[in-house]
């Protein structure tokens, strides 16, 4: 499948990646569009920071998040990489508790019952995909590589297209030649891998 092998090291390398990646956003760039076109870069860390504390809570039964991902404020109270690390930490704890020879696993989306891997692999899809779109905003090197992108596109085949219909993600991009793992992953979740702020 590729060098990241399970879906906790594809989820360890997709949270350092959202990590990095908003760590190093400058201070005037917050307000910046991103490849999520209704969200800005705040919007974009506030909706991926959510999913992951939404996917803790379905794994312990803990609280969820406080405000709605879905409708992120585009306002952060505090350090921003503080607010990053308390997510990733919360998300990070659930799935340290997790039997990785379980047969499902509670989650947030649909099926709203996983194997571990596929699991672990969607939480790993929201926090990668978006640190991209954090990335290409901001000026970034893109945080995805094709070893990361082919266990996300993976998963993503498995769960995308019923969120899809709810309008979670846009329609599908058609292929271009020439295109990587990573570009087949962002086309398949309507991404322009080509994306810039002007775009």
């Amino acid at each position: 499948m590729s060098d990241i092998t399970s879906g906790w090291d594809v989820l360890d390398s997709a949270h350092e990646a959202l990590r990095r990646v908003a760590g190093a956003v400058p201070a005037a760039a917050w307000h910046l569009p991103t490849p999520c076109s209704a969200w800005d870069v705040t919007q974009v860390l506030q909706h991926a920071a959510g999913d992951q504390i939404g996917f803790a809570a379905a794994l312990t039964g803990e609280p969820g998040p406080a405000f709605n991902p879905f409708d992120p404020s585009g306002e952060l109270e505090g350090d921003p990489a503080a607010f990053t690390e308390d997510a990733l930490a919360r998300s990070a704890r659930a799935w340290a508790g997790v039997d990785r020879d379980a047969a499902q696993v509670p989650t947030p989306v649909p099926p709203h019952k996983m194997s571990p891997w596929s699991g672990s692999t969607a939480c790993a899809l929201d926090a990668a995909v978006h640190a991209w779109d954090i990335a290409v905003a901001t000026g970034q090197a893109s945080p995805l590589t094709p070893d990361l992108a082919r266990p996300l596109l993976k998963v993503a085949q498995e769960i995308v297209e019923p969120l899809r219909a709810w309008g979670a993600y846009a329609a599908v991009l058609e292929p271009e030649q020439g295109d990587d793992d990573v570009a087949a992953l962002l086309r398949y979740l309507g991404r322009d891998p080509g994306w810039t702020p002007s775009s």
